[in-house]
């Protein structure tokens, strides 16, 4: 798995620099530095302070620095960027990881190459966005490139649009994983359970009533399609007698979903944490309108949940093969979304060897492990260090050639 990083003088230290705050990212990003962490690397995160990100990330065991910054580009960005610069400047560090848009922008103009820098995008800022804010964007992006040693992508998708809309860069695609001990089935707890063993239940706003329960998780928001769904659902209802619709989260678009659903649809607003709802499920939805490669999907299939998933970035890869037919609908359509959904819930046989399939295939090729593992390497590769050694060449800069595919889950290009 994965390997300590060290020199003969210190061990390796990397700072992330994060923005967003909820959501996917700070999750990627808390179960990444929780495995660099319990590897010897030292990790270092610059984030906004007093919030859950910050808080569980000085839990496991990374040095926090409080960096004030919104989510969006705006007239804070000077003093963002400064200050971000004054962090690195301080810490010093081998390698500086930026996490999505804001903190990619701000840390690549504070840094500006002179230290080994990898970009994350986890989801283009210019396919957010329409009109001339998306061309600005786009450009940024072209022009920034050139201060990312690596162009980090969750999926080979994500790295095709980045080249398509004309981002020459050093790419590496590491999938999303995750944390297979959480996301587990029921029958993997009965396996393994004690007497004093959480058994993750039911949450308590869904009672067990036999009916049928689809789940949507994610932030409320125009990226996660949850007004898709709520358009499919009432055809879902008419054809499915006594289902339910549980949208897990809160978000900005809140207000507006509440006032457009139909009867019976319940919010549950912000959660600590989706496993329960996930396994309560009988199929988890997610109607996005873009991604890099969202994490929902995983999680679910690792609870041996089927899944229905608008086919945008990452989707189609994150699926088992032949799974597409039932797995996939094309986005922002909600009568293709709603016969998807039906299809699953009439056929409970069907559900569940898709949820078995999903299953064995997450945990076959989405072990957050194994990402953090390939994480490290990719350092390694920038610092021109073998992964358990001193360095023995040159440093800080990306090799000539792309050395081609380094495991299952990582795949290297160049495009420059």
């Amino acid at each position: 798995m994965l390997q300590k990083i060290t020199t003969a003088s210190h061990r390796l230290t990397v700072f992330h620099l994060v923005q967003p705050v909820t959501g996917g990212v700070p999750r990627v990003v808390t179960d990444l530095v929780r495995a660099q962490v319990g590897h010897g690397i030292r990790a270092v995160v610059g984030c906004p302070p007093g919030t859950r990100l910050s808080c569980e990330l000085a839990a496991v065991g990374a040095e926090v620095l409080g960096w004030q910054a919104g989510r969006a580009p705006g007239p804070a960005l000077p003093a963002e960027t400064a200050t971000a610069a004054r962090l690195i400047s301080a810490i010093r560090p081998d390698v500086v990881h930026a996490h999505s848009a804001k903190a990619g922008l701000a840390g690549r103009l504070a840094v500006r190459g002179r230290v080994p820098t990898v970009f994350q995008p986890h989801a283009w800022s210019f396919e957010a966005v329409d009109g001339a804010v998306s061309r600005l964007a786009l450009a940024w992006e072209r022009y920034a490139a050139r201060w990312a040693d690596r162009i980090l992508c969750v999926s080979e998708a994500e790295r095709a649009a980045g080249e398509a809309a004309g981002i020459a860069a050093h790419w590496t695609v590491i999938r999303n994983g995750v944390d297979l001990t959480e996301f587990r089935t029921d029958r993997a707890d009965d396996a393994d359970r004690t007497g004093d063993a959480d058994p993750a239940g039911r949450p308590p706003d869904i009672p067990a009533t036999g009916d049928p329960l689809v789940v949507c998780v994610g932030r409320l928001c125009p990226q996660k399609g949850q007004d898709v769904l709520l358009r499919a659902w009432p055809e879902v209802a008419r054809r499915v007698p006594g289902a339910r619709l549980a949208l897990v989260g809160d978000g900005p678009d809140r207000e507006r979903l509440t006032r457009t659903a139909p009867p019976g649809v319940l919010f549950t607003g912000a959660v600590d944490g989706a496993r329960g709802w996930l396994r309560a499920a009988d199929v988890v939805v997610l109607p996005s309108r873009w991604e890099g490669m969202a994490l929902v999907p995983l999680e679910a299939m690792a609870c041996g949940r089927p899944v229905v998933l608008s086919d945008v970035g990452g989707a189609r890869e994150s699926l088992p093969p032949g799974r597409q037919h039932h797995g996939l609908v094309p986005p922002d359509d909600p009568g293709a979304l709603a016969d998807a959904v039906i299809q699953l819930l009439a056929d409970p046989a069907l559900r569940e060897s898709l949820g078995r399939q999903a299953e064995a295939h997450v945990r076959a090729h989405f072990d957050v492990r194994h990402t953090a593992a390939a994480v490290s390497e990719l350092y390694g590769q920038l610092l021109g260090r073998p992964l358990d050694g001193p360095a023995t060449g040159p440093a800080n800069r990306p090799p000539d050639r792309a050395p081609g595919r380094s495991r299952s889950i990582t795949r290297e290009h160049i495009s420059r």
